[in-house]
């Protein structure tokens, strides 16, 4: 097959994993920002997922005025589904048979993207409030090409040729590879390219394999807009009353109650007979004796502990978890989820008391003073793909998510989970990306004009600035890319930085992919002859990045073209914050507009005589209203 002209490239199909509404108003992007709601109306936003549940309250037409004009695409969405004027367009493919979401994360995702304003939603009272998407006013589009046991690569590429045909203006993919992939073997680079093409931003998550440390994040093309996670100021938890007054804050989004002030408390290893000590302080499977456990708390030192303690008929459980503990989980029992050293506080109370007794409350949201911050989940940096250019490239909401869910998923992802919600919490970079596809649809419903590439500029060059605190392991730009999303700002940026897809094709030829590999990637009849190559620093990106040598001597140069879309007539002064470790010139360092859409270009050259892990260092253009904020970051190859 592959010898035939109509055959682009061959490569196997792999499944990807799906990477799992105080939110905008901590963004200060409140329910009354100003909206051009018939131009919002026209926006439609394509969602790759798990489908959706067309009767949800986020998902209903009141209100809503006829289908735009420009929708070329149908209702394909199998049985028992009704499209309307919000849901105006679903499809499916070969896991399902139906755009009918049964999982709940793609309800999920489109609700926060584009969802309608709904007060009074919550999660069993937790996290009461009003959820509302991106665009309430906008148009969605939907393809189902995952279910419960992931998502093909054929799906993703034939839906992005299905949602190119079907005339979406944003599209975003909450999913992806467990590991980054070369772009001739990655969907989602393949499909959004060519999606690019057409004028469509293609949004993505980052990957949630954050506990793995450095470069692991999934979404790796520069065309893609890759989104990490971070908090908000409210947080979930589930409190642990202990009876010698001490109150320990769990983390689980725990919708159970206990009738009652104190209950009797257990530890695994003195609940079993038949279990050595280590595989009884698991609640391993087993091992807990139900004479023990019946009417009691128990401590497990596992977080699968909780299912184990339920079917013994514990009352409850407390539970240690090894991961990060910077978010809450939907818990499917009675239970709170502690970090070690509550759990040894827990212990230690056990053991000092003959007659230990506890209760575990209902979860409750708090404020979190120190939002935002990088969730440990997210997929950080380098590249390991493209090592020049920055990813992620900015970091959304994405921990203790409201949104809505499908009544047929499970709200803790366990089968054996009963309950149904219309209403779920969830964490992960899949939440954070439906926040910039919002952003970016919201700036495009001001900015109708704007290339894709122009919207992803505005966004990273206004987000709000962090630092390495804001991050758990000091990983800096590979954690938050340019920072922290910020919709209202990015609709005034002043200065674009323009991609074109010639851009694309010359940084690609100037590190050695040959037409062949171009033909693979993009799909057409791309050449590298007669073009004047470049490298993967000199794509022309809002952000700037260099591999260079450990503790070597080194000297790397950017050039850069930004057009103006601000006054018309405008002066912009640089100013570079920086580390004393390098020097950093700009050329030239002061830039003047005398129209609207004029381009000026420069060369940032940077110098320094080693860097041992990581440089980083900003470049701003300013004219006085304007803050045009690009970060610079030297790293090492180890």
């Amino acid at each position: 097959m592959a010898t035939h002209d109509d055959v682009v490239w061959i490569f196997p199909s792999k499944t990807l994993k799906l990477h799992t509404t105080a939110s905008w108003d901590f963004m200060g992007f409140p329910q009354n920002v100003h909206r051009n709601l018939s131009f919002e109306s026209d926006i439609i936003v394509g969602v790759l997922d798990t489908g959706i549940w067309p009767e949800s309250e986020s998902f209903s037409d009141h209100g809503l005025g006829a289908i735009p004009k420009k929708w070329k695409g149908g209702c394909d969405a199998g049985r028992n589904f009704t499209c309307n004027k919000k849901i105006i367009g679903a499809r499916y493919y070969s896991l399902v048979d139906s755009a009918r979401d049964f999982v709940g994360h793609g309800s999920h995702t489109a609700s926060t993207a584009a969802g309608n304003i709904v007060e009074n939603a919550s999660y069993y009272g937790i996290a009461k409030g009003i959820a509302r998407g991106g665009v309430p006013a906008a148009r969605i589009a939907v393809y189902c090409v995952c279910s419960n046991l992931g998502c093909k690569d054929e799906d993703v590429l034939a839906s992005f040729d299905d949602a190119i045909a079907d005339g979406v203006d944003i599209i975003t993919v909450s999913l992806g590879p467990q590991t980054p992939r070369t772009l001739t073997e990655d969907s989602v680079a393949i499909g959004s390219f060519h999606a690019t093409e057409k004028g469509i931003l293609t949004i993505n998550s980052a990957g949630n394999s954050g506990y793995r440390r450095s470069g692991f994040v999934t979404s790796t093309a520069p065309w893609l807009f890759s989104v990490g996670a971070s908090t908000i100021n409210r947080k979930i938890i589930s409190k642990i009353v202990l009876q010698n007054g001490k109150t320990l804050s769990g983390n689980a989004v725990n919708s159970f109650k206990l009738n009652g002030t104190n209950f009797p408390v257990v530890y695994g290893k003195d609940a079993s007979k038949s279990c050595d000590e280590d595989r009884a302080k698991s609640c391993a499977y087993g091992c807990l004796d139900r004479d023990r456990v019946k009417g009691k708390i128990v401590l497990c030192n596992r977080y699968s502990g909780m299912i184990l303690a339920n079917e013994a008929e514990a009352l409850g459980s407390i539970c240690e978890t090894d991961d990060a503990y910077d978010f809450s989980t939907v818990v499917p029992v009675l239970a709170s989820v502690i970090n070690r050293e509550q759990f040894e506080r827990v212990e230690s109370y056990i053991n000092s008391t003959k007659m230990p007794q506890a209760n575990i409350h209902k979860s409750e949201g708090i404020p979190d003073l120190t939002a935002p911050i990088v969730a440990s989940f997210s997929s950080r940096g380098p590249n390991r793909i493209i090592p020049d250019i920055l990813k992620p490239d900015i970091v959304a909401p994405g921990v203790d998510i409201l949104a809505a869910f499908s009544p047929k998923g499970s709200p803790s992802g366990y089968s054996t989970d009963p309950r149904h919600v219309h209403y779920s919490i969830l964490s992960g970079t899949s939440m954070a990306c439906p926040h910039v596809a919002g952003a970016a649809a919201y700036v495009k419903s001001l900015k109708p004009r704007w290339s894709p590439s122009a919207i992803k500029s505005a966004l990273m060059t206004t987000a709000w600035k962090m630092n390495s605190t804001s991050t758990m392991w000091g990983d800096a730009e590979f954690s938050y890319g340019v920072g922290h999303l910020d919709p209202v700002k990015a609709t005034n940026p002043g200065l674009v930085y323009e991609t074109l897809t010639y851009d694309y094709i010359k940084m690609l030829c100037g590190v050695n992919y040959d037409s062949s590999i171009l033909r693979k990637i993009f799909g057409d009849n791309s050449t590298c002859s007669g073009i004047l190559p470049s490298t993967y620093k000199d794509l022309n990106y809002p952000t700037m990045t260099a591999q260079v040598g450990k503790g070597e001597p080194f000297e790397v140069e950017f050039s850069r073209t930004v057009t103006n879309v601000g006054l018309s007539s405008s002066t912009y002064k640089s100013k570079i914050t920086k580390t004393s470790e390098c020097n950093i010139k700009v050329e030239p360092n002061i830039l003047s507009f005398g129209s609207l859409n004029e381009t000026q270009s420069f060369i940032v050259t940077i110098t320094g005589e080693r860097v041992e892990n990581m440089l980083s260092a900003s470049l701003e253009w300013f004219d006085g209203i304007h803050t045009v904020r690009s970060p610079i970051v030297i790293y090492t190859t180890n």
